[in-house]
């Protein structure tokens, strides 16, 4: 995090000096004045949005780098993810058995409960910054605030989950995201991502005359989890300020949505930055699957390539499985507290983030 922090700064003229208080609580700028540049206006600021976006980002990276419990937010989020493809594995299995109305049922509740995971860490995260005493937030008293923020965020959840599986019907059977299904699921085909770790060496019982429900998990509810989960990330950046809203505002949810887009008419560019740039960070990540590719082709027999890959191999793609997730989970992280910056910088008229050279 330092290391991207010092390069940003050098190049985008950003403070190398981290704010002795968290950087939502620095001094806000009065927009009456010429001196507080930089005021969100749509995001037509050019190099200057730019820089605001990034400035967001890196406030993040340095508020979780001084809150580490913050990371409870990733591995809560992590979990909530397993739960969400054992399900979707379920489903498959479900609808392998029985079919029909009652399988598509069952997904709409997978898909609101999961969202309701999402939407009630991300409250008490929201609340934990919020309420940063001597720069210290407590994740799990952010938590407890959350409760009784349950009947929004329930409701929240109930709307997303309508809209994630209306988005999801139309790229399942509309063939509208054939090219996002391409660019999610056909890396999956590859090494160390390849399917052939599991199918036919212990998901299926041949004698049986079926399969089992891992092989249901694995591959079918993997794939499921992801699209759902590329879904779910759009409608929640889509709505960022929702949340800030209703847990600091006590806004209605009509009135936390109308104000949502508001707030994103103003600040979109920088929010899209913040994105793009911890999204090129995972993605940095994710290719160098290459690297083990090139690996596992130079040690390996041409005649073995593509068969199933041996137990060392395997576990070498579980663990490079465990840490691509654990870097998007913790840049998650990271875009979640950036978001809280840019929705106090939407009503100042300010993006915060580095205090300036002195």
């Amino acid at each position: 995090m330092h290391f991207i922090s010092g390069i940003a700064d050098q190049w985008l003229g950003l403070c190398r000096k981290p704010p002795a208080v968290h950087a939502l609580q620095t001094g806000i700028c009065i927009p009456t004045e010429p001196a507080c540049e930089g005021q969100s206006d749509g995001g037509g600021g050019g190099l200057g949005t730019i820089r605001r976006g990034v400035g967001a980002a890196l406030s993040g990276m340095r508020t979780l780098n001084r809150n580490r419990q913050l990371l409870w937010f990733a591995l809560l989020a992590g979990l909530v993810l397993a739960g969400n493809i054992i399900c979707q594995g379920a489903l498959w299995y479900i609808d392998w058995r029985i079919g029909g109305f009652v399988g598509h049922v069952l997904g709409f509740f997978v898909e609101f409960a999961t969202l309701f995971g999402f939407v009630f860490l991300l409250a008490g995260l929201i609340l934990s910054i919020s309420s940063e005493k001597e720069g210290h937030a407590s994740f799990f008293e952010g938590l407890t605030g959350a409760k009784k923020y349950t009947t929004a965020i329930i409701a929240w959840s109930f709307v997303l989950a309508l809209a994630g599986m209306l988005l999801f019907s139309i790229y399942f059977y509309g063939g509208v995201f054939n090219d996002i299904n391409g660019f999610l699921l056909n890396p999956l085909l590859q090494f160390p991502f390849t399917l052939n770790l599991n199918p036919s060496t212990f998901a299926e019982f041949p004698d049986y005359g079926g399969r089992s429900f891992l092989f249901w998990t694995y591959p079918y509810g993997f794939e499921d989890a992801l699209t759902f989960s590329a879904i779910n990330l759009l409608l929640i950046i889509l709505t960022a300020f929702v949340m800030p809203l209703i847990v600091l505002e006590q806004k209605t949810l009509k009135e936390a949505v109308v104000g949502s887009f508001a707030l994103m008419k103003k600040t979109w560019a920088e929010i899209v930055t913040c994105a793009v740039l911890l999204g090129i960070i995972v993605s940095g990540v994710y290719l160098t699957y290459l690297l083990i590719q090139a690996a596992h082709g130079m040690v390996t027999p041409p005649e073995l390539l593509y068969a199933i890959p041996t137990g060392p191999w395997i576990a070498l793609g579980v663990l490079y499985y465990l840490a691509l997730f654990s870097i998007a989970f913790v840049m998650a992280t990271v875009g979640s507290i950036a978001v809280l910056d840019l929705y106090h910088s939407a009503k100042t008229g300010q993006i915060t983030g580095p205090e300036p050279h002195s």
